[in-house]
């Protein structure tokens, strides 16, 4: 495990509304904001989009690498809670990583909004900016993926 400590700073709560698409919207805000770190939460409606929710591989032990992202697409709008977490990629743009469990007539997925995702009627963004972390998310050599690096 590695770990660093922050403290808070600002919060903003954003209201989203119908065609506005996450994670897009909340990165844009974040530039537009100067925000560099932040924790996330979403609640509201989801009308369409896709969702990771899973490696292609079937594997116990989900061993390739790079992993092959496994799409499930959103049909029909959705209730959605998600939590995420905001930070500069390599070049030092935003990037939300958020997972939400989305739910429609007693039936739940739940997976990785990075594809994108619509918002449809409303939804709710809190926005807990973190001050004094240094980090980034880059790209993994060994998995593929863009993992949040603590130096």
């Amino acid at each position: 495990m590695k770990y660093a400590e922050g403290r808070t700073g600002r919060v903003f709560v954003l209201r989203l509304e119908s065609g506005d698409r996450m994670p897009d919207t909340v990165e844009k805000f974040a530039q537009e904001h100067d925000i560099a770190s932040a924790a996330c939460w979403l609640l509201g409606g989801i009308g369409c989009g896709n969702l990771v929710v899973g490696p292609e591989d079937t594997a116990e032990s989900g061993d390739q690498l790079p992993p092959v992202p496994m799409l499930h697409e959103i049909q029909g709008v959705h209730e959605a809670a998600a939590v995420g977490t905001l930070f500069p990629n390599a070049e030092g743009s935003p990037r939300l990583h958020m997972h939400t469990s989305l739910g429609r007539g007693g039936v739940a997925r739940t997976g990785c909004i990075r594809p994108g995702i619509d918002v449809w009627g409303v939804a709710e963004v809190v926005i807990l900016e973190l001050l004094d972390l240094n980090m980034r998310r880059r790209i993994d050599p060994a998995t593929g993926l863009e993992m949040l690096h603590i130096p």
